[in-house]
């Protein structure tokens, strides 16, 4: 999960009371009626349309945030041709999906509201994601009536800002698109360290960033390399990987419904790596490091992969035993993902000791925009594929009651069962591998499976290394100061495979 700079803001709750009518307060009957030119999508359209509200954004479609999306009506439709009205009525709350209420609910008086078809359905962002469809900005009417909203725009590709230090490696993968059945690339901004194109016979050593939910391959550019300053005069080759796929975030796992992303990237990116850019090539010179979800995908690449790394420094992981899956056990029949033992609601973030998002809001939130979200990230990595050909449910969406027959089949990506199981293969292979850092006050309450995952490894006799830090949470961990110590580490292990 990925600490959103809206956390500081009021609640979905608090901004919603006043939208929220009371139950025999009668609403007005709106119309949305969109529609889409052939100029802009020749073919019809099978796919998510979704209506994004606003009171404060300009364009609601962008910069919805986990803490406050305020209001988002969902649709999926199918062979929807251009030119085509589609309608979608207020008081029809079955035929849509909506957050925070059902729509029926909902007071849309004065509210601004644009309408996104997810025209590029390889793109896991809706309201952004280039490709995708989008209107012009409606406010809704008072009375009842009909919003026209025609759909008359695509957003366009985001260029990557290379320079002379920072490059975009893009690689296709026959693994990858044979399982999609489309071309599928791996990529990542590389940046090349202050010495690269003046000493031409050197080699260096790779760090291999994963960003967390949301983040890709554009957070790892600069315009001018990073000066490092340590007593080895190691300099290393950077990369920001992009984990993001149609259903989320990958976390490089090989997985049924995302493809081999952690296999891909080993056998077809690093040596594509190694040819275009000079990098010492040996395992022992390649580090992993990741935060949030790029911090369970940097450990789950080095347990997966041992002989391929030299080392992982994860920092504030997604659950890493399912044992404590955001303080719910996805192993015991009686969780549930809404509600505790004494029938409390579960909270899923927090800030210092107050609660900023309760777990079914949440799930409300995602179910709205459809595939994509965090939470649909973890059953699309870990589940398998269902009949329908989608990921397996791993908990009801409308009692948030644990399924614990499709739980099992997570097994496979809990990473603390996964060492416990293979340990005498897996322990020599990972000595002096492993460091695990968390804040003992995550935001998104990460730290109970990784104090899990601390313990089992003692009890392995295992040298890794897992930290809590006092007062931390998910975002305060990355001081400077930390940050220069992991990579102070990385230079140690560096220097003595050397």
């Amino acid at each position: 999960m990925r600490l959103c700079r809206s956390l500081v803001r009021a609640c979905c709750l608090v901004v919603l009371l006043a939208t929220i009518s009371r139950a025999d307060e009668k609403l007005p009957r709106w119309q949305f009626r969109l529609s889409f030119p052939k100029e802009v999508r020749a073919e019809p359209y099978s796919g998510r349309v979704v209506l994004y509200f606003s009171r404060t954004r300009p364009q609601p479609r962008e910069r919805l945030s986990w803490f406050n999306p305020e209001i988002l009506v969902g649709r999926d439709v199918t062979d929807w041709k251009p030119g085509e009205p589609l309608v979608i009525d207020s008081h029809a709350a079955d035929a849509v999906t909506t957050c925070p209420k059902p729509v029926d609910q909902l007071n849309l008086a004065g509210w601004k509201v644009q309408a996104v078809a997810r025209f590029n359905s390889w793109e896991r962002k809706i309201g952004d994601g280039a490709g995708n469809g989008f209107s012009q900005t409606a406010v809704v009417p008072s009375d009842t009536g009909t919003i026209d909203l025609p759909i008359t725009q695509l957003i366009p590709e985001r260029p990557f800002p290379e320079n002379e230090w920072c490059k975009l490696l893009r690689v296709r993968s026959t693994l990858l698109s044979e399982f999609h059945k489309r071309d599928v690339f791996l990529q990542a901004a590389v940046l090349l360290p202050a010495s690269y194109h003046k000493q031409p016979e050197r080699k260096y050593p790779v760090i291999f960033t994963i960003p967390g939910f949301g983040g890709t391959h554009f957070d790892g550019a600069r315009a001018e390399p990073i000066n490092e300053q340590n007593e080895g005069g190691v300099e290393f080759i950077r990369l920001m990987l992009d984990p993001s796929c149609p259903l989320g975030h990958h976390v490089f796992a090989d997985s049924a419904n995302n493809g081999p992303w952690g296999t891909a990237l080993v056998k077809e990116f690093i040596p594509e790596l190694n040819k275009a850019f000079r990098t010492d090539a040996r395992p022992a010179a390649r580090f992993l490091t990741g935060h949030s979800s790029g911090g369970w995908s940097s450990l789950w690449l080095m347990v997966s992969h041992p002989d391929d790394f030299a080392g992982t420094w994860s920092t504030s992981p997604d659950p890493v035993d399912f044992r404590d899956f955001q303080r719910i056990n996805l192993y015991d029949a009686g969780d549930n993902m809404y509600s505790d033992r004494a029938g409390e609601r579960r909270p899923i973030a927090r800030r210092g000791q107050q609660v900023v998002l309760w777990y079914r809001d949440f799930d409300v939130m995602e179910e709205a925009l459809g595939s994509g979200g965090q939470l649909h990230s973890f059953e699309a990595a870990f589940s398998p594929r269902g009949p329908d050909g989608k990921p397996i449910r791993v908990w009801n969406r409308k009692s948030g009651a644990v399924n614990t027959e499709a739980a099992k089949s997570w097994e496979a990506y809990d990473i603390r069962l996964l060492l416990e199981r293979n340990w005498p293969t897996l322990g020599p292979k990972l000595r002096g591998k492993l460091h695990v850092v968390m804040g003992d006050a995550d935001t998104f309450y990460l730290e109970g499976a990784t104090r899990l995952l601390g313990e089992s490894l003692k009890k392995l006799d295992s040298d890794a290394v897992v930290e809590m830090l006092p007062g931390h949470d998910h975002g305060s961990l990355l001081t400077p100061q930390f940050m220069g110590r992991l990579r102070a580490e990385m230079v140690a292990k560096y220097l003595s495979a050397k």
